[in-house]
């Protein structure tokens, strides 16, 4: 069960109002919004040109991103680690396996001290039970 305080039903008010999709979560970071909404909302959500992601982002003075909820766990983490690409996603034993295409993009999905694939992790468990995510 998520929930959310008064700000952060606030900024998912201003989001819906302004890409006329519904918002099924928020995550909040220091710099960033993570939007999620239903599936095959994204394109109206981010706008013509991306307009109502700049528009937001000059609103709420920090870094949208808009990803796509799926009822499939792996399509779901692909849609996270959008633009980034990744060769496959599979989940065994509510363990997430990302391979990755090159050091580059392993090295991005991972980060400084796991700290970007924790957040991932975090991410998915507020939508399904999985213990961890690897990326190989």
């Amino acid at each position: 069960m998520i929930k959310f305080d008064v700000n952060s039903i606030k900024t998912i008010s201003l989001f819906e109002n302004i890409t006329r999709t519904k918002a099924r979560d928020l995550i909040e970071e220091e710099n960033q919004l993570i939007f999620i909404v239903e599936p095959f909302m994204v394109g109206k959500a981010i706008g013509k040109a991306g307009a109502n992601i700049k528009r937001l982002e000059q609103m709420t003075k920090k870094k949208v991103k808009v990803a796509e909820y799926n009822p499939d766990v792996c399509k779901f983490v692909k849609s996270l680690i959008m633009p980034l690409r990744a060769e496959d996603i599979v989940l065994e034993d509510k363990i997430i396996t990302i391979t990755g295409s090159d050091t580059k993009t392993k090295g991005l999905i991972i980060g400084r001290n796991a700290a970007n694939l924790r957040k991932l992790e975090e991410y998915v468990k507020r939508h399904f039970d999985i213990e961890e995510i690897k990326v190989v």
